[in-house]
């Protein structure tokens, strides 16, 4: 029933035009959605393995579980015994549908108005992959659980959702990657991310976005903090051909705290529209935001921040900031941080900066022996390492910086 009003919504709506205010810095005149297809499992399943599969798999050793999806289906799935007796759910969207609907009625599309634009009207609509975590009351996951979300044919369009649920005192941490097997086929994905904290829990939710460069990228992400909660989510954009992403943190309880961080490397033609909220709704409730990005060639980054404070919210302590380092003449960074206060006893500041590599700092790297590259190299990481060490694996982190290097020609 949700899907068929979701779908009726979706017929209704038309695809955002740059007259809005939300979408006047993205245009989306080349999107034609007829040109992609939803994909049954059926059809996604591999024929043989992929190096990404065997890799995922023994990078796996060292985490509590991990989900491999290729396309719609899901190829791998696995969790620790231990977690599994302690009550831990960790499965694709299409086993949950069997064996955890209780999860699916109370949660999913929860907090995605199908109303407020076609993309999330199109998700709730066709959904149909993706991933749903739950963590009972009290239990604590040692080791991270990780998701591979991965696109491998021409023209696949993909609806995976992601469901967290970290009931009171629980603590988990998750890295959810997003990559393309097939660099130069087109692909479209509009996903969701929706994320529960109950009182005191502790979710470090890594979310890495590495589709290639044909890929057009639309999340709406979503997380609801009760008392004393505490969420650190993590950002990162590396590739596609456009992406726009909205994502609201709501805290909800007294004592509840989120930390936001955003890493953003652009390159090409390559355009990435950013909206973060945070929301205030009750007292005694803080949040920082940190969204760093790196820009080359021709491309473009957008971010928009807004931090609100609800009518009698008071004692908020709440601070974003957005940094842009620029690697050329053309490329453009647009920051506009917000806020919107409605308390008295409140603090709630916010800061941008946009600026070029220092030449100084260049010349000293290179008297010590480094290549422009080289020196170029060590400044990004240094800019981004702000971000980078909060990331929960070392192979990732890494990982990551090679991947930056690499989009960034900088190797």
């Amino acid at each position: 029933e949700r899907r068929i009003q979701a779908f009726q919504v979706f017929e209704q709506l038309s695809l955002p035009k740059t007259n809005s205010e939300n979408w006047r810095r993205t245009d989306i005149r080349g999107l034609d959605l007829e040109q992609f297809q939803l994909v049954t499992s059926n059809k996604s399943q591999p024929n043989g393995k992929s190096p990404e599969f065997f890799s995922a798999l023994e990078e796996g050793k060292r985490n509590s579980g991990l989900i491999i999806q290729k396309d719609a289906a899901v190829v791998y799935s696995a969790l620790s015994d231990t977690l599994t007796d302690k009550g831990v759910y960790f499965a694709g969207f299409k086993a949950a549908l069997d064996e955890r609907p209780d999860l699916l009625k109370t949660y999913v599309c929860q907090t995605i108005q199908s109303e407020d634009n076609k993309f999330n009207a199109m998700h709730n609509a066709f959904l149909q992959s993706g991933y749903v975590l739950y963590i009972p009351k009290g239990v604590v996951v040692d080791l991270p659980l990780r998701v591979i979300v991965s696109l491998s044919g021409e023209a696949i369009a993909d609806f995976s959702h992601t469901l967290v649920i970290a009931e009171a005192d629980s603590q988990v941490t998750i890295l959810e990657e997003h990559l393309s097997v097939d660099q130069q086929e087109k692909g479209l994905h509009c996903g969701g991310v929706e994320i529960f904290l109950g009182q005191n829990a502790f979710v470090n939710y890594a979310q890495i976005q590495n589709w290639n460069k044909k890929v057009w990228n639309f999340s709406t992400q979503r997380a609801k903090l009760e008392r004393g909660a505490n969420l650190r989510w993590i950002t990162t954009s590396l590739g596609s051909r456009l992406s726009k992403l909205d994502q609201l943190v709501e805290m909800n309880g007294e004592g509840s705290h989120a930390d936001l961080l955003g890493l953003t490397a652009t390159h090409a033609r390559q355009h990435i529209d950013i909206h973060t909220y945070q929301k205030h709704a009750v007292s005694n409730s803080t949040s920082n935001l940190l969204y760093r990005n790196v820009l080359k060639d021709r491309s473009r980054t957008v971010w928009r921040g807004m931090i609100e404070v609800q009518k009698d919210a008071q004692k908020i302590d709440s601070y974003q900031q957005n940094d842009n380092l620029i690697l050329s003449k053309q490329a453009r960074a647009d920051t506009i941080p917000g806020l919107e206060i409605l308390a008295d006893d409140v603090r709630c500041t916010h800061g941008a900066t946009a600026g070029k590599i220092d030449q100084d700092q260049i010349f000293y790297l290179m008297s010590r022996g480094l290549s422009y590259n080289q020196a170029e190299q060590v400044i990004v990481n240094g800019f981004f390492e702000s971000v980078l060490q909060r990331i929960p694996l070392e192979y990732l982190r890494n990982q990551l910086q090679e991947s930056i290097a690499g989009k960034l020609q900088l190797n």
